[in-house]
């Protein structure tokens, strides 16, 4: 009878500690930056890589027509995040970035206009809240950073931002 109940004691605790959520479940995250396309056209995707509940590394690139615009036509970087909240993988971030883009900057002088290609590097900190649909598959992210150029021009500003309104897809 006392071996019965040591096992059913033993076996209830082990059960007990199970998780509340896999942690090797959808570790991978593919986004797409809808609200940056509807503004400015530009195409921007990103990948996250969940290494825990709380914390992810990723990377982001984005392609935009018009070279002329803030943070130009073409940029690549990667951020570091960290989740704040009570679900596992979604709540409020914090997250440092950073940014190299290239871009063509257009300078009016009294006589003619100028047009000056540029790359720089840029890193900065962002904000953002992150929603996921129950089975951890969908996900919805609102996010904003700023940034600062490292090595300007002094045609180009000081500071870059960073904004969006992401949909994604866990894998």
């Amino acid at each position: 009878m006392r071996r019965k109940l040591l096992f059913l004691f033993i076996s209830s605790t082990m059960l007990v500690n199970a998780q509340g959520f896999r942690d090797s479940y959808n570790n991978h995250e593919l986004r797409f930056n809808m609200g940056r396309f509807l503004a400015t056209s530009a195409i921007e995707s990103s990948y996250e890589y969940y290494f825990t509940p709380d914390t992810s590394i990723g990377g982001t690139i984005y392609f935009n027509g018009d070279a002329h615009k803030n943070t130009g036509n073409f940029g690549i970087g990667p951020n570091l995040r960290a989740y704040f909240g009570y679900n596992p993988k979604s709540g409020v971030f914090a997250e440092a970035f950073a940014l190299y883009y290239t871009g063509d900057i257009e300078i009016d002088n009294n006589f003619d206009t100028r047009s000056n290609k540029y790359s720089t590097t840029a890193i900065g900190l962002g904000l953002g809240r992150k929603w996921s649909t129950f089975g951890q598959k969908l996900t919805l992210e609102i996010t904003a950073g700023l940034g600062r150029n490292i090595n300007i021009e002094e045609f180009q500003n000081n500071f870059i931002y960073r904004a969006g309104l992401s949909l994604g897809f866990r894998f």
